[in-house]
């Protein structure tokens, strides 16, 4: 079977093209890291099977970062293969950058120019000059139209029966008359002329993989730094006369610009105008019109699906822990999850339409200055926003750092952003405690964990994880209206994922604790022999270590051991420990009102569920997050990061309890001008320091100080 390589800078329709030939669903995005490694998937054209592989997006074939030395090594070791080059209309001059480097390597290329989402055009381009200036095979297609798909597939099939290698530009020859360009090749055992002027190029540009991979020795040839500004500026020359031949500018603004940005790109205004989208956001998707849907599907699953199903299984078999395991295991366990699909489904709405409009882009470039002080890069930004949908996904994206401690430390932090799976414990609990208020409560909760990460980020920079200076190269798509297909798609798979697991891992994690909370070491039925159920013991084991944080209670210990498996477990455990009953009304309802109750396995005040939710947070990612770390940062530093959540969530819980249970005691205004009053004690201390430590530095300077 013939492999197609599909090749092009981000943001160019590269997935949603491989999407369409493919008849897939792969996640779209606007930056680096959406695609970390090559995709594979098969397709027909004209009768014949190809294999399509997508890679990672790349600006060049110079390598600055993990997935982009993925594609450019697929790419030096498939010239033989068909490389299918898409480019953006709207960015044709900047994408053709890539293009020309192809073609240097003597490539077999179809270049593709995509003219999905140009509705109002910045470029127009003459496809039949541009292909005899290249000479090679050009298409003008849309990403997203069936019929030009369908004619890109003939094409394909087309060039693949009667492989045409492109020849270099015209440029190469010019680079020949270069003294030292002669000496590389002179000292090159190459025999392909294409890539001996490649390889060469690449060593005048200090290429140090294609420098190692070739094991050149640079000791005999001195390498001038002005020619990786020569050769850059060459090919920009290259495509400035391509421009003027086969392209029209159409538009003055330059591509993705757009006045509004005066206002969300405001070095003031950015980020609170993300704090109030956020805001807007977790009030609708965990009170109004979430909380709305989801209290529909927790009465349609409680009176229709639950009781009918209990009221069956009894019917036709009287045995207490049958009946107990389909009404708490399964029917209470699994009810108590599902009832907040829609208000997941809403969360991944809204993220997905930040995301296709093109704000979630824009939102690195306003953190990449403090990004920068912490030791990481705005290409740190896309990483922890996907930790607020999924941790173990958002940790595989890390991998694009270039800088391996800044890899480490964005793997380390997406933990502490609140993934999906903890939206269940914070609509429970907090609900239960604070009503109108836990939206505060929330919103407070999300942003903890990003204040712990930047401050955890800081200590490593200045630590043990020193970071080195990034490149961090953005683009800014234009302001767009949402695609319903794309949302759709979001949507639908990140539904299909929950299901899932709710399906496999919860569901089966669900049977094993409720197994172990309603059997003794004896096998004895608890519920109807009495005595002490196995988690129950080993609740109580570890139960004294949560005394001082207010959860010292068998059931919310043995909640937090289930929810390393999955953090969606903890809920489903404590509808189990306090023995739901599905014929009493909403199981949500329930839940929250059990755990009022000082004599339930699960049971909490104000103070210790406010702790309990915060050490929820942060104390230990889920086993799948795990895994992951310790394959992209290994096991070392996934330990060393375990250890840490825990402690700094045992902490921060501490503190959150007392803290709490102080202000209930003596006001919260008692409390404001005594933290007020210790601000100014400690700035004063602080300040005197600092002036007696700068008394001798004053003097040296000429100055006459003031005692």
């Amino acid at each position: 079977m013939k492999e197609v390589l599909l090749i092009g800078n981000p943001n160019t329709g590269k997935t949603t093209l491989f999407n369409n030939l493919t008849k897939s669903n792969e996640h779209i995005g606007n930056w680096h890291g959406v695609t970390v490694e090559e995709k594979r998937k098969k397709f027909n054209a004209g009768g014949e099977d190809f294999e399509l592989v997508d890679m990672p997006g790349i600006y060049s074939l110079t390598a600055l970062s993990f997935e982009e030395q993925v594609a450019v090594d697929y790419i030096l070791n498939g010239t033989d293969k068909l490389m299918l080059n898409i480019c953006d209309l709207n960015n044709l001059q900047r994408n053709l950058y890539l293009t020309l480097g192809l073609l240097e390597l003597g490539a077999n290329v179809l270049l593709a120019i995509n003219t999905m989402g140009s509705k109002k055009r910045f470029n127009e381009v003459d496809i039949y000059k541009l292909k005899e200036e290249l000479g090679i095979e050009v298409f003008l297609f849309n990403a997203s139209s069936k019929k030009d798909i369908n004619d890109l597939k003939l094409l394909i099939k087309k060039l693949s029966d009667k492989p045409k290698y492109s020849n270099p530009p015209s440029y190469v020859k010019e680079l020949n008359k270069m003294q030292e360009f002669n000496l590389i090749k002179n000292n090159l055992n190459i025999n392909d002329s294409n890539k001996l002027n490649f390889f060469a190029i690449k060593i005048l540009e200090k290429d140090e993989k294609i420098i190692e991979k070739l094991e050149f020795n640079k000791k005999n040839i001195k390498i001038n730094n002005d020619y990786i500004q020569q050769i850059a500026k060459i090919r920009y020359d290259y495509i400035s006369c391509l421009s003027k031949v086969c392209i029209k500018k159409t538009q003055k603004l330059a591509y993705g610009e757009s006045k509004i940005d005066k206002i969300i790109l405001n070095r003031f205004l950015s980020i609170p105008i993300f704090l109030g989208i956020m805001a807007l956001i977790f009030y609708l998707t965990f009170f109004s019109v979430g909380a709305f849907f989801s209290s529909l599907l927790s009465d349609f699953i409680q009176n229709i699906i639950g009781a009918n199903l209990v009221n069956f299984i009894a019917s036709i078999c009287n045995i207490p822990w049958v009946i107990g395991l389909f009404e708490n295991g399964i029917v209470a366990g699994l009810g108590s999850i599902l009832s907040f699909l829609p208000q997941v489904v809403l969360l991944f709405f809204f993220l997905s339409i930040l995301e296709d409009s093109g704000y979630l882009a824009r939102l690195a470039f306003s953190f990449e200055d403090i990004f920068k002080k912490l030791g990481l890069s705005g290409k740190s930004v896309y990483t922890l926003l996907m930790g607020f949908g999924c941790s173990a996904t958002a940790a595989l994206t890390a991998r694009n750092m270039e800088d391996k401690n800044s890899k480490i430390k964005t793997a380390m932090l997406t933990p502490y952003m609140s993934c999906s799976a903890k939206l269940p414990i914070y609509a429970v609990i907090g609900g239960a405690f604070f009503g109108a208020s836990n939206l505060f409560i929330i919103f407070s909760i999300y942003l903890l964990g990003v204040v712990v990460a930047i401050i955890l980020s800081m200590i490593l920079e200045k630590t043990a994880l020193k970071s080195k200076n990034q490149s961090f190269i953005l683009e800014f798509p234009p302001y767009r209206l949402p695609s319903f297909k794309r949302i759709l798609n979001i949507i639908s798979d990140n539904l299909k994922q929950f299901i899932i697991r709710i399906g496999s891992v919860i569901f089966a994690m669900n049977i094993i604790v409720w197994l172990l909370g309603s059997f003794s070491f004896g096998f004895a039925y608890v519920p109807t022999d009495g005595g002490v159920s196995m988690l129950e013991s080993i609740g109580k084991f570890l139960a004294p270590i949560f005394i001082p944080l207010g959860f010292g209670n068998w059931g919310a210990t043995s909640a937090l051991i289930a929810g390393l498996v999955a953090k969606e477990v903890i809920v489903s455990s404590i509808a189990i420990f306090n023995g739901i009953d599905v014929n009493a009304g909403s199981m949500q309802n329930q839940v929250q009102n059990s755990i009022l109750n000082s004599s339930s396995a699960v049971y909490f005040t104000p103070a210790s569920a406010l702790s309990y939710m915060v050490f929820c947070l942060i104390y230990m990612p889920c086993i799948a997050t795990m895994s992951v770390l310790n394959k992209e940062i290994g096991t070392k530093w996934t330990i060393i990061s375990i250890i840490i959540e825990f402690v700094i969530a045992y902490l921060l819980s501490f503190i959150v309890y007392n803290l709490y249970n102080f202000m209930s005691i003596y006001g919260i205004g008692y409390f404001l001008m005594l933290a007020l009053g210790l601000i100014i004690i400690v700035v004063s201390i602080i300040y005197i320091y600092r002036h007696l430590k700068n008394k001798d530095k004053c003097k040296a300077c000429g100055y006459k100080c003031k005692n």
